[in-house]
């Protein structure tokens, strides 16, 4: 049997979602209360910026297998499978808001009209999959009916910026369900994957929801490590960089998320350390090396500004180029990203900023609006550093790999070089005359 799939949320993960299912051959109705949202991409127009996603969509809108409509009455009551795939931005206390979820829950458990196979889409708590049934089944029960439905954790994996390829070409497709008749339906819906050898973990939902916790919490946590081990090398006189080349060597280890910087960022990682932290609370049951990798994050941030401020000898009057502003390459998103405490602690001391981003211009505008006074938006990454003390590089967008080094020593004032990703050669910058400042060299 063909399944209808309908995604409900054209957010990062929802949209991605979608398109790619739809790009599998079956058709999916993507649902968002946003009516301006909905006409957009009824017109191709993507919300986000995410490689690769927009010739999927207007591929698969032309052949009619991709649609949009704000009418959730219609999806629930004709789509068979139905993700949920909203947000869940963090509580005061850190936990994970599920207010979306519920509404969405809610909605279905007012529409279902037959069988549904219910997804959990979005980072959730464990123990949401639960409280799904229970938000849906309370309506059901409200409208004096009693209709059969499962409830499933289908938890994404997705990177910024290499999102399409991480769906469609996953290091294993996670299903948490109670029956098999659900499990079957969900192995349907990946069939390709399936059909790809992709390995599947069939598991309960519980599970599910905390494989998703667990592994980016432990990702989060081997970024903060190789951090913290960087900031010891620089006290020490050791080279970070030759560290984790040899610890990357060890099988067990491996060279992922090894690479030293001013600090995780984005969408997940702080938003599920924190959640996972605060779950741990809850069950009395303390992540006690989260917690710590959550305030070791922050503190890295600082540590970065303050370095900055040591070896330019104060920053009062200083201008400095900034390079990337977004929390990572090949995206917009600013959310958490490293430049925005760094730039904001810099401003404290008194600096100004020439900045470049290829693209988080517009994000950038309302996120460092507290400072948008002492910040000059430039063209290009050479007119930030025109009469700059220093040139600062945030984020390792790749056309900051190969910057012409005689010009940009022209351009300074000074030859101050802060590389905060550590994608140049400290001993290539001194020989070219540059004051090179990495992390952990």
């Amino acid at each position: 049997m063909m399944h209808k799939i309908a995604v409900v949320g054209t957010g990062y993960v929802g949209l991605v979602t979608g398109a790619c299912i739809s790009d599998f051959g079956l058709n999916v109705l993507c649902v968002d209360i946003d009516e301006e949202k909905v006409e957009k991409l009824r017109k191709g127009i993507i919300p986000i910026y995410e490689p690769g996603l927009q010739p999927i969509v207007e591929r698969n809108a032309y052949y009619k297998r991709l649609e949009f409509t704000t009418d959730i009455q219609h999806a629930v009551s004709e789509y068979d499978v139905i993700f949920i795939a909203v947000g869940t931005p963090p509580a005061e206390d850190g936990s994970a808001d599920l207010k979306y979820v519920e509404a969405v829950a809610r909605d279905i458990g007012k529409y279902m009209n037959g069988y549904k196979v219910i997804v959990d889409k979005s980072t959730v708590p464990i123990g949401t999959g639960q409280k799904v049934k229970g938000w849906v089944q309370d309506e059901l029960e409200k409208r004096g009916v009693n209709h059969e439905f499962d409830v499933v954790s289908n938890p994404e994996f997705l990177r910024e910026g290499s999102a399409v390829h991480d769906f469609t070409h996953p290091d294993r497709v996670v299903i948490g369900a109670e029956s098999e008749k659900a499990m079957s339906i969900m192995k349907e819906v990946y069939r390709v994957l399936y059909l790809n050898e992709t390995p599947f973990i069939e598991t309960n939902i519980e599970t599910a929801e905390m494989i998703k916790y667990a592994a980016n919490a432990f990702l989060a946590m081997k970024i903060t490590f190789i951090n913290e081990v960087a900031n010891l090398c620089e006290k020490v006189g050791a080279n970070v960089q030759d560290v984790a080349k040899a610890m990357g060597r060890d099988g067990r280890i491996s060279p992922k998320f090894l690479h030293p910087g001013p600090g995780y960022g984005g969408s997940c990682f702080p938003k599920d350390t924190s959640a996972l932290a605060e779950i741990g609370k809850q069950f009395d049951s303390p992540m006690t090396l989260i917690e710590t990798t959550v305030k070791a994050n922050e503190r890295q941030k600082i540590i970065m500004a303050e370095k900055i401020e040591q070896e330019l000898g104060g920053l009062e009057g200083k201008q400095l180029a900034i390079l990337g502003l977004s929390f990572k390459p090949n995206t917009d998103d600013m959310r958490e990203a490293p430049s925005i405490t760094i730039l904001n602690e810099l401003a404290k001391k008194g600096a100004t900023f020439k900045v470049y981003d290829p693209i988080a211009y517009k994000e950038a505008k309302w996120r460092l609006e507290n400072i948008n006074d002492k910040i000059t938006y430039c063209e290009n990454e050479y007119e930030t550093m025109k009469d700059s003390d220093a040139l600062v590089i945030i984020t390792e967008w790749n056309q900051f790999r190969n910057l012409h080094l005689d010009q940009v020593k022209q351009l300074l004032k000074q030859p101050y070089f802060f590389d905060l990703r550590n994608i140049y050669r400290r001993e290539a910058m001194e020989v070219q005359g540059f004051k090179y400042v990495g992390v952990g060299q």
